[in-house]
């Protein structure tokens, strides 16, 4: 997923002001944004402009049971990995919510809110009880033996997940954290996406539901379920799924994406419970109080800063 890193925080900079006029930075957004359309994986629509995909991974998650047709592959691969996904549709629609306006004119803002959408509606596939998310579909291993084309795929499609017994804290707040940043991106471009997403409410904790503002609604509760699971039931995802080891294993713990989740419910829904929690736990969870030399789908900490600084715009009497 290092090349959906790589994408998406070029969305954010060609966003921006230009850094130079002879530059077609528009042209580089919209190659971008298409990179993602030939990193579908599933039923592809008719206005899918990479004609030379087709459909494929249409039986992904049937050995286990669930529907888990969608998403994106990672990167050269066949596989879908739930953490850099994740984290590639949070960055995604951080650009939208900073950058929604010049990502506009240049006429490449439908295709932004697509991108975005093909990812959440496959983490709403992927999380079909909310103590229970599948953060991984196909083996690395195998995928890496054999060179194919998605559409031509013989390879393992075995579907891992994390679950109350097989706790995968990373994946379920870096999940929680791109419904929230979308759940912002759809609020009001997208009304009946969030009805339909409200149609998938289920159990949600009545003082949590009254306190959220209307906000791609059904996304909302389900960015809290992720959020709780993963805040309750900690533990490494790459202990409970251990064949991720190889490819996206936890370097940096579960701690940074639980202050990353949290700030971005908090900016979802308005709700002050998320920032004290960023707050109480910013020092002991570590990354807050110094300088961070990276941010990837693994290191969440600068991120945190960064939004951290964003919220003391607007309340300069909270202190990180």
């Amino acid at each position: 997923m290092a090349a959906y890193t790589s994408l998406v925080l070029v969305v954010s900079i060609l966003s921006g002001v230009p850094f130079s006029e002879s530059l077609d930075y528009g042209d580089a957004l919209s190659k971008s944004l298409l990179y993602f359309e030939a990193q579908r994986s599933g039923r592809l629509p008719h206005k899918q402009r990479v004609r030379w995909r087709d459909h494929s991974g249409l039986l992904d998650g049937l050995d286990q049971g669930v529907d888990l047709v969608g998403g994106y592959y990672d990167a050269g691969d066949n596989v879908k990995f739930g953490l850099p996904m994740a984290y590639t549709i949070t960055l995604l629609s951080w650009s939208v919510v900073e950058y929604g306006d010049e990502i506009g004119a240049a006429g490449e803002l439908d295709h932004a809110h697509e991108a975005i959408k093909w990812g959440t509606d496959y983490f709403i596939k992927a999380h079909p009880h909310p103590h229970v998310l599948w953060a991984q579909v196909g083996d690395g291993e195998t995928d890496h033996l054999c060179w194919q084309r998605p559409e031509d795929m013989t390879t393992s499609r075995r579907a891992y997940k994390v679950d109350e017994e097989n706790p995968g804290t990373e994946v379920a707040a870096e999940t929680a954290a791109a419904m929230a940043a979308a759940s912002i991106v759809f609020s009001t471009t997208n009304p009946p996406y969030s009805r339909l997403l409200l149609e998938h409410a289920l159990q949600v904790d009545l003082m949590i539901f009254e306190t959220c503002v209307l906000k791609s609604f059904r996304m909302i509760i389900i960015c809290l379920q992720l959020f709780e699971f993963g805040e309750k039931f900690r533990g490494r995802y790459d202990e409970s799924i251990e064949v991720v080891k190889g490819y996206y294993p936890s370097a940096s713990g579960y701690k940074d994406e639980l202050l990353w989740a949290a700030l971005w419910l908090y900016r979802a829904t308005d709700n002050v419970t998320y920032l004290n929690y960023a707050i109480q736990n910013g020092e002991s969870f570590g990354g807050t109080t110094w300088a961070i030399t990276e941010f990837s789908w693994d290191v969440k900490y600068a991120a945190v800063q960064a939004i951290a600084a964003m919220v003391n715009l607007l309340q300069p009497f909270v202190y990180f």
